[in-house]
Parts: C-alpha cells; structure tokens; sequence
C-alpha cells in the first residue's frame, strides 16, 4: 500500500523543510512507500522556492501550487486530487503533528483492513503540548457538541490530522469547504457514509516556528454550516449519498469505531 502525505502550506518558510524532512526519513525507515504533496497556498515568503530546491533532493516530494483560490481547504482539497496513493493523510505544515504516530496508523490501517484512521489528541493515550487555553476551551465545546449531535464516541472530530483509503475520499465528494471546516467534513462524511475507522491516540504540539493560519471565527458559521450539512445528510437523505464502495453492512454509529486496545 502506497501512502500520499499532503500537507498544506502557506508561507511555512521557516518550518516546512524541516517537517517535510522528518515525515520522509521517518516514514523511509519503516519502509513505507510515500510521496509527500506539498501544497503551496499563494505564499509569499519564499515556501515555493524552498520547496523546489527541496524536491531536487528528496524524490519523495511533490511540490504544487494551489491554484485556485486560497485557503486551507482548498489547498487541502488541490492536494487530494494530486495525491496518488492508496491511503491519503492530511498533516500539518508546522510539525504540529508526528510523523511516528503517521507510522502508527498507517500500520493501524493495514493491519485491520479499516477505511479511515482518526486520531484523538484528548482521548486515552492522546497528548497536546503548549495547546492554547482559549482554543482548547472551544475545542472541547464544539467536539462535545458534536458527539452529542451525532450519537459517536469519537472526541477529537476537529483534529486535522486523520487518515483515509482513496476510495473513501473519492466517496466523501464533492467537498464544500473552503477553509479549516474540511478538517470536520470530511470525518463526519466518512462516518454518515457508512466507512469504518479506528481510533488512535495522536500527539499535538504547538508551533515554535511562523504563524498559526488558524482563525478562532473559523469555530463560527463555517464548522456550523459543514456540521449542519452533515447531520441534515445522515437522518434525511435515507443513505441516498452513501458510496457504492461503503460495506453493506456498516452504520454510521458508534458501533463502527474500533479502538486501538
């Protein structure tokens, strides 16, 4: 099985070197076959560049350019339809994320045949390092909130850092978000379609390098809308948006979920 890494970046000059370097020889040394997809969100401080003399180095690295509008969704969204493996993680630019639990659930997901993967930064066996006191308080709410909506167990619904069999991502579309709601999106269209997943704790650590793109307003009426969208989905539509390549017999419930014990 083929793994595609796609991480976007807007102007991540200051880290993405090292990000990318550490993802490839981590992921290198388990022997996984990889490409990682860089996508360049119309940066202005040189990551396209970097990215260039990069690539000339590392043959695993496919730099491209968004070149549609910007936005963390839309980068994310240009990397997926590049992206040629098997199974396809979203991870972050600012080594946010690790590249050993990336190994993690990629074995996860071969070992038990699963379609997706989450991670849960808050769960048994999660961690977050420096995670600021406002955004975590928001964090919690809306993930409460949206286990309580949707009947689930899983806690870290928000958690960008998740991954996905390519049959799945070509299930969950079209995609409707612009921005950091497709990091809700696309696991609550997993879920409402009937794909199976498992649960694995993952460690968050804050950025030491650049600046955060993340707005405190996107908890707003952009993860509203796409949290709406969804559930509207799962008890209106009768399953009419369900893939054909979804199990026969899946549930979109808590049921579906296999821990990582």
């Amino acid at each position: 099985m083929r793994l595609s890494v796609v991480i976007p970046a807007h102007n991540e000059v200051d880290g993405i070197e090292t990000t990318v370097r550490e993802l490839h020889v981590r992921l290198a040394q388990s022997e996984i076959e990889h490409e990682i997809v860089v996508v360049d969100d119309h940066s202005s401080d040189g990551t396209g560049e970097l990215l260039a003399r990069l690539a000339a180095e590392i043959a695993e690295l496919r730099p491209i350019e968004n070149l549609g509008s910007g936005g963390f969704g839309l980068a994310v969204r240009a990397g997926l339809d590049a992206a040629s493996g098997d199974a396809i993680a979203v991870y972050m630019a600012d080594a946010s994320d690790s590249a050993e639990d990336l190994v993690v659930f990629f074995r996860v997901m071969e070992e038990r045949g699963v379609d997706c993967v989450f991670g849960t930064r808050f769960g048994p066996g999660g961690k977050t390092h420096a995670y600021p006191a406002v955004k975590l308080v928001m964090n919690r709410i809306a993930n409460l909130g949206i286990r309580c909506l949707f009947g689930m167990r899983y806690d870290d619904t928000t958690n960008a850092f998740k991954l996905y069999r390519r049959h799945v991502v070509e299930g969950m579309k079209p995609f409707l978000s612009h921005h950091f709601n497709l990091t809700v999106e696309m696991p609550l269209k997993a879920i409402v379609r009937g794909y199976t997943y498992a649960i694995v704790p993952n460690t968050w650590t804050n950025r030491t390098l650049g600046t955060s793109k993340f707005g405190i307003k996107e908890m707003g009426s952009r993860y509203a809308f796409i949290i709406l969208y969804c559930f509207l989905e799962r008890w209106l539509s009768r399953g009419d948006y369900r893939s054909p390549d979804a199990p026969q017999a899946a549930r979109p419930s808590r049921r579906r979920a296999l821990s990582r014990d």
